[in-house]
Parts: structure tokens; C-alpha cells; sequence
């Protein structure tokens, strides 16, 4: 599947690392594109092979944890769901 990107206000970079079954993940989405951010967005375990390999390389760079949400705003790093400090990272009050 890869990362899929949601049109929207500019923002700069914006990238949510997630897992289709986390609720978190999905709150952290909701929250994107209720506030019209454009975005990529990744669930890492719908992808495979490869791919994978890749994401979880690149995801580790941010979070060497590798929990999720991770969203990366402007090389921001924001682990778990924050409003506060994603809408503070955006630029959005």
C-alpha cells in the first residue's frame, strides 16, 4: 500500500507513521484532516517485504522505539496522540 497522501493547507512535511488497528493512529488521522493539514500518512503492517524494510528503517531514524503514532511534522518528532503539540507543530491554535 505505501504512504498515501491526503490533500490539504501546507503545512510543510508532514508524516504519520501508523498501524491500522490503533486506535491512537486513527484519532491522530481524524485530527489531521479535520484541521485540513496535507499529509502522508503509512500503515506499516498493511505493507510487506521490502517495503517494510524500508519504513521501519526510516520510522527508526524518528522513533527508536518504533511506537505508534509517530508523526513527523517538519522534522518534528510527535510519538502518541498529543493535540496540543501536533496543533503547536503545525502552526494551528
Amino acid at each position: 500500500m505505501g504512504k498515501v497522501h491526503v490533500d490539504g493547507q501546507d503545512a510543510g512535511d508532514v508524516t504519520l507513521y501508523a498501524l491500522s488497528t490503533c486506535m491512537w493512529c486513527k484519532k491522530t488521522r481524524d485530527l489531521l484532516s479535520k484541521l485540513g493539514v496535507g499529509h502522508d500518512y503509512v500503515y506499516v503492517d498493511l505493507t510487506s517485504g521490502a517495503e517494510r524494510a524500508g519504513l521501519i528503517d526510516e520510522l527508526r531514524r524518528f522513533n527508536p522505539d518504533l511506537t505508534f503514532p509517530t508523526l513527523v511534522v517538519n522534522g518534528k518528532v510527535i510519538i502518541g496522540y498529543r493535540e496540543k503539540e501536533i496543533k503547536s507543530a503545525l502552526g494551528v491554535m
